[in-house]
């Protein structure tokens, strides 16, 4: 007979006594959401990974301060949030890159084909590509929208995490859109077929720039789901004109990334954990 996974709350207040088996399992059940919500902050994945054992730490050395008030998932997003609102800026960040600038970045790349065999390389461009178009969108307004729109989270519980009232959040999550799709609209060939460009005749010019490295792809390994299948969806909040665009984020894959269960044992162990 299978063994029912115990719930948050039993986690929780065995961590809170000690028990480093507990946390380990706290810490796996929730690690790939925080590691995909960071990559897609940041896009740079060995960053994404220092941001979220980063959260992590945070989370865990303050977790006898967790008084389940509210759900834990709530209490992690809001602290994952605080801190990729605050973190040092990422490479991709300290361009300062505009919308504008990234579309006379994608028209400096030459067009040329790929093999049919390299075809995860054209889907690393995809995404990759994609997920640039979100740096062009200030801190508060990509989180918004992926919290909002990627991982279909509902308006309240994004409001929790980014400190905001549910109003505010719309209004953040509206301009994001505005902004994003706008920009797909007018050069995306994924959303409008009347745009020449294609992420397959990109991806060759993306590893001549160093966008892409074929030999450490960053958003195409470990992929344990699509954020379709792992997000809710509130479609009541989506409106029918944004659909497509907000397909293309939610069929990107869930990451597994690394397992940072074990590496945080050997820091609260240097640390002198005991009871939390």
């Amino acid at each position: 007979m299978d063994t029912i996974p115990m719930t948050d709350e039993t986690l929780i207040t065995h961590a809170q006594g000690g028990d480093m088996d507990a946390l380990d399992s706290l810490v796996r059940r929730h690690q790939s959401w925080v590691f995909n919500l960071a990559l897609r902050m940041v896009w740079r994945r060995e960053v994404a990974e220092d941001a979220t054992q980063e959260i992590l730490i945070k989370a865990v050395t303050h977790l006898g301060s967790f008084e389940g008030r509210s759900k834990f998932s709530t209490w992690l997003h809001r602290i994952a949030v605080n801190h990729l609102l605050n973190v040092r800026k990422s490479e991709m960040e300290e361009k300062a890159m505009t919308f504008t600038d990234m579309a006379e970045s994608l028209d400096s790349i030459q067009d040329e084909a790929l093999p049919v065999e390299t075809q995860v390389l054209v889907q690393e461009a995809k995404i990759g590509c994609i997920t640039a178009m979100l740096m062009c969108l200030d801190r508060r307004q990509r989180l918004a929208f992926i919290l909002g729109e990627v991982f279909g989270e509902s308006t309240e519980t994004a409001a929790a995490a980014l400190d905001v009232t549910p109003a505010n959040f719309r209004q953040l999550l509206s301009r994001a859109r505005k902004d994003l799709y706008q920009f797909m609209n007018d050069k995306c060939g994924l959303v409008n077929t009347a745009n020449p460009c294609r992420c397959a005749r990109k991806a060759r010019g993306f590893i001549r720039e160093g966008w892409l490295d074929p030999a450490n792809l960053q958003f195409s390994k470990d992929r344990i789901a699509s954020v379709q299948q792992q997000a809710a969806v509130h479609l009541d909040e989506l409106q029918d004109l944004d659909r497509q665009h907000a397909e293309l984020y939610r069929m990107q894959p869930m990451l597994a990334g690394p397992d940072f269960a074990g590496s945080l044992r050997d820091i609260l162990a240097r640390s002198g954990f005991g009871r939390i």
